[in-house]
């Protein structure tokens, strides 16, 4: 491998450090802070709230990114605007105390992750196309690159709950912070080209909705239905782990157990899978192909979501209640990274470079989109309607979440094809989407 190769994946490797660093320094614990506000029945909201922005913010800057502003150059001002709005978070939050009010702290952080999504798929983009105009493999080269992230996003877990912060808003400050360090960083990464075609563009075009033409074949549109499905089990264990395993506060039974004195560095287990799983993923894709890897992916939430619900916080590190939530955080990381990471490969494959950052956002609006929106919303339903008194029925609400990620995997394996009919090759060569 020559020096510039090199250099090039030790940049990829600190700009996926910083992008999920930011994430991770509130991303679990928020619930929890949000609990000791007074907030706590906006959980849901919050999270969905992530989804609701995603739903059209991922496909509108990659559409920018791909005509007129360089997908590096955007992913930075992303994060300057992200990382300037989460301050705000944590002054307001700082400032009011116990006295926070929803409409103000929801608007900030609306604000910080409406750009925040996007640089997601902006951060995909970036690292395809340096590894791609360097000559590397990006189903070999990415994952252990993309590991990086899932390395920053427990770091930051892990400072937030050491330094006490996963009740106070320093949370948003630490995330803020970082943001605005990338916005400064974005300055020193791979440069990307941008669409300078002069052929005449429909309203299609200009508007950067090519990329749903995706939708005309039928393995992709089957594809994109299911990663909605399993984008609902996404926000789930993001918004409630956290504050379900708090819940056990106060139970005697449970009292000096190290799972409630360290819960978010408990959760962080989930992320220290991934960084094994993601160096799985080269092989799994080769080897048995994305209807396989996702399969598994269903598979692994359906005992990521019965396993907690299986499990308690001990007291004892042995004890069968807190073995199960232990493997329950190793399985999320097969969960996570065989249906997430993989999916963006599969994407970047089946696209061709004109689109390919505004097929990305559309991966992330199905995932992030519609699938979280509707993942926070209806997990805070279905934990309402299983609220008696104050004490939620947890147990009950983590095996009915196993039941639907069961049943879509079930519908994944009869619906979807992975041979491409002679039809859908027709359609990718129409629409330029051959490899």
């Amino acid at each position: 491998m020559g020096n510039n190769q090199k250099a090039l994946k030790t940049q990829l490797i600190f700009m996926n450090f910083l992008q999920f660093a930011v994430w991770g320094a509130y991303l679990t614990c928020m619930g929890a802070y949000l609990g000791r506000v007074g907030l706590g029945d906006n959980i849901g909201t919050f999270y969905a709230m992530q989804g609701i922005v995603s739903i059209f913010m991922p496909a509108l800057i990659g559409t920018i990114a791909d005509r007129w502003i360089p997908a590096q150059r955007m992913l930075g001002i992303c994060h300057l605007i992200a990382g300037l709005a989460m301050v705000g978070c944590f002054i307001y939050g700082q400032s009011a105390g116990e006295n926070v009010q929803f409409t103000p702290l929801i608007a900030m952080f609306t604000v910080s992750i409406g750009f925040y999504m996007p640089s997601l798929a902006l951060s995909y983009s970036v690292a395809y196309t340096g590894l791609t105009n360097a000559g590397l493999d990006t189903v070999k080269d990415f994952p252990p690159i993309r590991v990086w992230g899932t390395v920053g996003f427990i770091a930051t877990m892990w400072f937030v709950d050491i330094m006490d912060y996963e009740t106070m808003p320093h949370q948003f400050l630490t995330s803020g912070v970082l943001s605005i360090c990338l916005f400064f960083y974005s300055f020193f990464l791979p440069k990307c080209s941008i669409s300078k075609s002069k052929e005449k563009k429909g309203i299609i075009d200009a508007l950067g909705l090519r990329a749903f033409s995706l939708f005309k074949q039928r393995n992709m549109a089957i594809f994109f239905l299911f990663s909605m499905m399993l984008g609902v089990c996404l926000q789930i264990t993001n918004g409630f782990a956290v504050p379900f395993i708090k819940s056990f506060d106060g139970n005697p039974e449970y009292a000096g157990a190290v799972a409630l004195q360290y819960p978010v560095i408990l959760s962080s287990l989930s992320q220290a899978s991934e960084t094994l799983c993601i160096l799985l993923i080269p092989f799994f894709m080769k080897r048995f192909g994305i209807k396989t890897v996702m399969l598994i992916a269903f598979l692994a939430w359906v005992l990521r979501f019965a396993l907690l619900g299986f499990g308690n916080p001990g007291p004892e590190m042995l004890s069968w209640g807190f073995l199960s939530w232990v493997l329950s955080m190793i399985v999320y990381g097969v969960a996570f990274d065989f249906f997430n990471i993989s999916g963006s490969l599969y994407v970047d494959r089946c696209t061709s470079a004109s689109i390919r950052s505004s097929a990305q956002g559309v991966f992330l609006l199905m995932t992030n989109g519609f699938g979280a929106t509707v993942g926070s919303f209806a997990a805070q339903t279905v934990i309402k309607a299983n609220t008696l008194d104050g004490v939620v029925d947890w147990t009950k609400c983590w095996y009915i979440f196993a039941g639907y990620a069961l049943f879509v995997g079930v519908l994944f394996a009869l619906l979807f094809q992975e041979q491409k009919s002679r039809k859908e090759k027709r359609l990718d060569k129409k629409f330029g989407y051959e490899d």
